[in-house]
């Protein structure tokens, strides 16, 4: 493979919409750091699980290692009810007012053994290890996030009782457009503070959208899902949590101090490792 000059590694935020439908695509954006640390900004588009899969296989050109950090259970071996791992995020996530979609088998479209996730997965042929994507210099790694999870620390306005930003347009009853808002200021900020280049541009471009649209709202995930695997893979360890392990499921996720508090506390009422993999 001859890469482009210059680029190394290619941060893939993907906001995969859980199943394949048409009318219901997901979307995917990129964060690529050069050789001399400059970081650039894919901008989101729409996508299938195949198109996606094209363009995480384009995007070797460009990069030695690529880091998938897709929004969707990747591993969900219950047949019922939630994983572990999920009823650790639900308590978090329903301090903030919002609820976490049970994974499991049963969920046909979703989770069941036809379900595009896994062909996506075969087809992929990533690595799932996110411990070992953060100290190599090539290769192809998937990891499990979720933007929700994600929010309270990457935002302290958003970490509180209630504070979780509604900003899905689909939910008509509780979008509200001041946290749609609140989101894109978010992401500028992050934009600003970890040097990517033109993605505070494209903040303000889709602030200036009046009557934003759920494809709006999953191009913003899709930026999301990237930013997370920037933060995973360029800040500390000590500043992102693994809950959860990779046999009954996990998700990697930024943490403050006070978001690894409450998630710690959780995870150890019900048993769930935090942290199984990181280097002690």
């Amino acid at each position: 493979m001859i890469f482009r000059e210059g680029t190394t590694i290619s941060l893939i935020g993907f906001d995969s919409a859980w199943t394949d439908s048409p009318k219901a695509p997901g979307a995917i954006s990129v964060i690529r750091i050069d050789r001399d640390g400059r970081r650039t900004f894919v901008p989101p588009t729409l996508v299938s699980f195949d198109q996606a899969l094209a363009e995480i296989k384009a995007e070797a050109t460009f990069s030695a290692l690529r880091i998938v950090a897709l929004d969707q259970p990747t591993i969900v071996p219950n047949h019922t009810s939630l994983r572990p791992v999920d009823r650790v995020a639900a308590s978090l996530i329903s301090w903030l007012g919002g609820g976490v979609q049970p994974a499991n088998r049963s969920k046909i479209g979703m989770f069941d053994d036809s379900a595009p996730v896994w062909r996506f997965k075969e087809m992929l042929k990533a690595v799932e290890d996110p411990e070992a994507s953060r100290t190599v210099q090539k290769g192809l790694f998937l990891m499990e996030i979720f933007p929700a999870l994600a929010l309270p620390s990457l935002d302290a306005a958003f970490c509180g009782r209630l504070l979780g930003p509604r900003y899905n347009p689909a939910r008509r009853k509780t979008f509200m457009l001041a946290g749609w808002q609140a989101v894109i200021a978010s992401v500028r900020r992050r934009a600003v503070a970890e040097a990517v280049d033109g993605l505070a541009d494209w903040a303000d471009h889709l602030a200036a959208v009046e009557v934003p649209r759920k494809a709006d709202q999953d191009r913003l995930d899709g930026v999301l899902c990237a930013l997370i695997g920037l933060h995973w893979h360029t800040r500390p360890r000590s500043q992102s949590i693994m809950i959860g392990d990779r046999t009954s499921g996990y998700m990697i996720a930024p943490a403050s101090d006070a978001v690894r508090a409450r998630l710690e506390k959780a995870a150890h009422l019900v048993g769930v490792p935090v942290d199984l993999d990181a280097p002690r």
